[in-house]
This record gives structure tokens, C-alpha cells and sequence, in this order.
């Protein structure tokens, strides 16, 4: 019975030791997800400025002209090189015309056969001894032959390339004696016209959006590096780019003298006189992001608790970051203490 009594106080105690045990647990575990974390806030401002644009491209000429003949055939001979100036109405390039002149001469056999078909129909139906269907065949194959020696003709006059401006030959795209097909480039020629170079980038819709013709731009090339020309936008492409989905912008290069060429590199600082509106914060605002996309957090409606709210950053001038998208509507941010914080973390503002 003493054994029985002893066992059972032994008992009553560690149940109450782990009772007891648990309680401190449940208390700590409580007292960790009720964690207050102190945070200071900044007020979120509003500004309005004209942010450039940077963009990068090739100088080029307004006139460019990608030469090809009109007719396929081989390339019987190219009559100038790369880099070498040429003037307008100047033969650049040939077919071999052998294969174009017997199409010519097989064209015009074709016209005899049919005139010949045709007048003797001609004759046959006036004497009632050919019907009116072999009439009108006849008629239509000796039409038929005429347009096939026309076409004959057409191709063999556009066997040749010849120069439609003064300019300079920037890229040989075939080689003699290569077939070539109709359309198909085989010279490169850019205008040698000292006032017409330009520069042609892409940039995004939404700056896009912000230019107009006739804004400014600040040219630096890398072969003047330390002279920059200005620059005026010429051209706004309406569609974009299929392929990289990007607007292209034509400036117009002020060269001040400058030799310039087709193929220098140059970038270009865009200077959009439409302005556009930002949420300005502090940096120490900004948390963890890749490129242009941050977050900060900003506290609830209740003023207990942060959400963590996804921004895009313009640029940064100094210690104040600029924001394009995610502040609307946005009165403060949190600049201290956010290192700590997660969504609806518990927080105390502190004044």
C-alpha cells in the first residue's frame, strides 16, 4: 500500500513537471507569432519630370538600297567592290544572258508559230471550213505567245544592276557565278550624301509613347567619344518590330563636320519633351528585387500590420528612388525595419 502511494505522488509530479513544460512551449510559441517589429515610415512624394531615354545603334544612311535583279539567273559579273563609290546610273552588276536569250528566241518562235496558226485559221474560217471555237483559240494562242515574248523581253532588259544614286557599296551579298533568284539582294549600296545619316534603335511602347518627332537627342559615337552631336527625331515607326517587339526611332545626325560612316557605333541619350509622373521614395525603402522590379512594404488599415507590395523602378537619382508603377494611391513606405518584416508581419510605428 506505501508502495502504491509512493508511485502515485511520483506520478502527480512529473504529470504536473510536464504540464508545466508544455505551457512554457505554447507561451513561447505565442509570444513569437505575436513578435512586434518596430518600423519608422517615410512619406511617399510626388514629382513630374522628363526622364531620358538611353538606347544604342548603328549610323546608317536615309538612302540605302538593297540591289537585286529582277529575273533569276547566274551572276555573270560584278563590276565593283566593297567601299568603293559609285554614281548613279553606273552598271554595278550582270546575268549571264544565255539561258535569258534563248527564252527570248524560244518566245519569239513560239509568236511565228502562232501567227502562222493564226492566219491560216483566220483564212479557213472565212471560207466556213474552220469553226468559230477554232477561231477564237487560235487568237487566244498567238495573244498568249506575244505576252510570253514580252515577258521574255522584260526579263532580259533587267538582267543587269545599275546604281539609282551616288553612294558607296557597303556589302557584296553574292559572288559571279552564283544563281541567284529574282529579288534577291546581291549588292549593299548606302547614299554618299554627307546630311543624311541617321541612326535607327529600338525602344519599348511605353517610351515610345513619350516621343514625338522633332525631339532631341545627344549623339555620342565611339569614334568621337568625347564629342557628342546632336541629334533630332525624324521618324516614329507606327508598328513594331515582330521579332524583338520593339518601336523603331529614326534620328537624324547633326554631324558638325564629322566624318561619319555606315556601321559606327553610337549611343544615344533620348530627350523626350513629354514629361511623365513618378512616387519618389527613399532608398532604404527599396527591399530585394531583380533589375527594375523591387518591393517595399507599406503598412495595412489596421496600422498593425505590413503588406509587401511589388514597385517598378524608374531610376534612381541619388538617395531617392523613383517609382513608374505599384505606389498609387500609397501615402507612406517603410524605410527602418523592414530587413525583419514578411507579409502581414506585426509592426508598431514608431513616431
Amino acid at each position: 500500500m506505501k508502495n502504491f502511494i509512493l508511485i502515485s505522488i511520483g506520478l502527480t509530479v512529473l504529470l504536473s513537471s510536464c504540464h508545466k513544460e508544455q505551457d512554457e512551449k505554447t507561451t513561447q510559441a505565442v509570444s513569437l507569432d505575436e513578435a512586434i517589429t518596430p518600423v519608422q515610415l517615410a512619406a511617399v512624394e510626388q514629382t513630374v519630370r522628363s526622364e531620358s531615354i538611353m538606347a544604342s545603334g548603328l549610323v546608317a544612311s536615309t538612302d540605302e538600297a538593297r540591289l537585286s535583279f529582277k529575273t533569276g539567273g547566274v551572276i555573270q559579273k560584278i563590276f565593283v567592290k566593297e567601299g568603293q563609290r559609285v554614281s548613279k546610273g553606273q552598271l554595278l552588276a550582270t546575268l549571264d544572258l544565255t539561258e535569258i536569250n534563248a527564252q527570248v528566241a524560244q518566245a519569239q518562235y513560239g509568236v511565228q508559230k502562232s501567227e502562222r496558226d493564226f492566219k491560216r485559221v483566220q483564212n479557213m474560217y472565212k471560207d466556213t471550213a474552220a469553226t468559230l471555237e477554232q477561231m477564237q483559240n487560235a487568237t487566244t494562242g498567238y495573244e498568249v505567245a506575244q505576252q510570253n515574248l514580252q515577258i521574255a523581253r522584260f526579263n532580259q532588259s533587267f538582267s543587269k544592276i545599275v546604281a539609282p544614286m551616288n553612294g558607296v557599296v557597303i556589302k557584296k551579298l553574292a559572288n559571279e557565278d552564283e544563281l541567284t533568284g529574282p529579288g534577291s539582294p546581291v549588292l549593299f549600296l548606302n547614299s554618299s550624301n554627307a546630311n543624311d545619316w541617321v541612326l535607327r534603335v529600338g525602344v519599348s511602347d511605353k517610351d515610345w509613347a513619350r516621343l514625338k518627332l522633332g525631339d532631341r537627342a545627344s549623339i555620342t559615337l565611339d569614334a568621337y567619344p568625347d564629342q557628342p552631336v546632336a541629334g533630332t527625331i525624324a521618324e516614329l515607326a507606327p508598328i513594331a518590330d515582330p521579332m524583338n517587339k520593339l518601336y523603331e526611332v529614326e534620328i537624324k545626325i547633326a554631324a558638325n563636320g564629322k566624318k561619319l560612316a555606315s556601321g559606327m557605333f553610337a549611343k544615344i541619350e533620348l530627350k523626350p519633351t513629354q514629361s511623365r509622373s513618378y512616387a519618389v521614395v527613399p532608398v532604404e525603402a527599396i527591399m530585394e528585387g531583380s533589375g527594375k522590379d523591387a518591393y517595399v512594404f507599406v503598412v495595412d488599415e489596421s496600422g498593425n500590420k505590413v503588406k509587401k507590395i511589388s514597385v517598378k523602378i524608374g531610376y534612381i537619382d541619388g538617395n531617392k528612388v523613383l517609382i513608374t508603377n505599384g505606389l498609387d494611391s500609397i501615402s507612406a513606405v517603410v524605410t527602418a525595419g523592414g530587413a525583419f518584416l514578411t507579409n502581414e508581419s506585426k509592426v508598431m510605428v514608431k513616431k
